[in-house]
């Protein structure tokens, strides 16, 4: 499996979606990130990461709230942005980054 650091360095933009079982907003989240990377069709790499299982990892990168969605993009992060959005906002700010 490959580790968080090759993930984001990858040949494409990943978006995160930081997120937590017991967070309502991030249950209505779930099924319009899935509509994204279906829009995407494997150009763009999506991952889930449950903060209460990746503390390290959310503390990294100072998730406060969730969801919050990260978009990486040659290892760097580009676009950030809690709290849930519809799907077309999502993907206008992916395509703006891919």
């Amino acid at each position: 499996m490959a580790s968080f650091t090759e993930i984001i360095n990858g040949d494409k933009p990943v978006l995160i979606d930081f997120h937590a079982d017991w967070c309502g907003p991030c249950r209505v989240l779930s099924p319009i990130i899935q509509e994204v990377a279906k829009a995407f069709d494997g150009k763009v790499r999506v991952i889930k990461i449950d903060v209460d299982k990746n503390a390290t990892l959310a503390d990294k990168f100072q998730i406060q709230g969730v969801p919050t969605m990260m978009l990486f993009k040659d290892g760097k992060s580009v676009w950030r942005q809690s709290g849930v959005l519809q799907k077309d906002e999502i993907i206008k700010q992916i395509g703006s980054f891919s």
